[in-house]
């Protein structure tokens, strides 16, 4: 079977449009076009990230006599770990004690966990450091993290897909291009208005 075929059959498999997809690996949907119609080539970052999502080897996806369908063992050490994070639609820190359900978890593959000090209540925070592929996730998020006084107020969590800085709020959702001041700055005004602190809005671009 042939690239152009396994790249369709997996993305199906999987349940991505070309548009997704092509979200994903930062390309356009023509380009997705062309790869399954066989008329040109992921490269070899491409590639790497269509084996971290469709959970196969290079060598399966490459080598028209391996199945997709037999068991793989998926490494992420050497050269391909470079490329873990891009595989990622979006990549940041959430604080788990923000939200209001776990379920939102199951979107995410975490990377590391980390427990921070506070100066307030709880003492400690527990910081997922992690990357998800899944387009709606700022939308699954917006509906469990917390908005509750009682909880701490408005929560809300940053990260980022590519070049666009995200900062999700209970049923709101604020972004910008990373680097255009403007953009930002509007979003720190909608922040403000959120009763957010001006040392809060001093997240890592």
């Amino acid at each position: 079977m042939k690239l152009s075929e396994k790249i369709k059959i997996l993305r199906k498999k999987y349940g991505y449009s070309q548009e997704n997809l092509a979200e994903i690996c930062n390309v356009s949907r023509q380009c997705i076009s062309k790869w399954e119609l066989d008329i040109a080539l992921p490269d070899i970052e491409k590639l790497l990230i269509l084996s971290k999502i469709f959970q196969v080897s290079i060598d399966v996806l490459l080598k028209e006599d391996l199945s997709i369908d037999d068991p793989q063992e998926i490494h992420t050490c050497g050269n391909s770990a470079i490329f873990d994070d891009r595989a990622g639609l979006y990549e940041g820190v959430l604080i788990k004690e923000s939200i209001e359900s776990d379920l939102v978890l199951d979107y995410l593959a975490i990377n590391k966990v980390e427990i921070w000090k506070t100066q307030g209540n709880p003492k400690y925070w527990t910081a997922i450091f992690f990357t998800s592929i899944y387009r709606d996730f700022p939308s699954l998020l917006s509906k469990v993290i917390i908005s509750d006084e009682a909880k701490g107020g408005n929560w809300f969590a940053d990260f980022k897909a590519g070049n666009i800085k995200f900062i999700v709020f209970r049923n709101k959702i604020l972004k910008y291009t990373i680097g255009n001041s403007i953009e930002k700055q509007e979003v720190c005004e909608e922040c403000k208005k959120m009763g957010i602190p001006l040392e809060q809005m001093q997240w890592a671009d």
